[in-house]
């Protein structure tokens, strides 16, 4: 992964840790245990630090930045969705920011919460534990059910699963010419978008 150190202050990944190598890693960035950083995703800890604790995923072109004097921290299980930014917020425990969904500064993502894809998370903005926000700006729409909680976290748990796969098997190659006439498809992997499972 392209990794920089900046005022001499290095990027910090766990051992158990899967960054892509495609992401970017700049300065005061810690990267804890079994954390997943997708493709393109890019960290820049050269105003303020950047955490991410055990079990957090940060899915690909993901954009972290934040000011000097406020950490931006993603919490244990913590769950970054595509194309999303968060910018001097804290996403708390077990929660979810959307994809593409934008965290301003100050902002603060209660645990098992919920951003929608494509909110806009105001700045100050204090999200209450398990609730869903949504739209621009954010606001609360209502609070999340057990089934709701429960699938995030069944989907963080994915995540945590392919950082594995991802440390053991995944290799750059060149591809193919064509499409072998017995191509394998990959593993099967018990996870559904929650629409599906509401339809049993």
């Amino acid at each position: 992964m392209p990794s920089y150190s900046i005022d001499g202050v290095i990027p910090v990944v766990d051992p158990s840790a899967y960054v892509h190598p495609s992401a970017v890693l700049i300065g005061d960035v810690i990267v804890g245990p079994n954390c997943y950083v997708g493709p393109c995703a890019s960290l820049r800890g050269d105003f303020g630090r950047i955490v991410l604790e055990e079990g957090s995923n940060v899915q690909d072109h993901c954009c972290i930045h934040g000011f000097p004097d406020n950490d931006t921290v993603v919490e244990v299980n913590g769950h970054i969705g595509h194309g999303a930014i968060l910018h001097s917020c804290i996403v708390r425990r077990d929660a979810l920011v959307g994809m593409n969904a934008v965290v301003m500064d100050e902002a603060e993502i209660g645990e098992k919460a919920i951003v929608a894809a494509c909110a806009f998370v105001p700045a100050g903005m204090k999200v209450p534990a398990r609730s869903l926000v949504a739209g621009i700006p954010a606001k609360v729409k209502r609070e999340l059910t057990d089934e709701e909680v429960a699938w995030k976290l069944e989907g963080t748990h994915v995540y945590q699963a392919l950082t594995v796969r991802s440390l053991e098997s995944l290799r750059e190659v060149a591809p193919l010419a064509e499409m072998e006439a017995d191509r394998p498809r990959l593993p099967a992997i018990d996870v559904r978008p929650l629409i599906a499972t509401r339809r049993g």
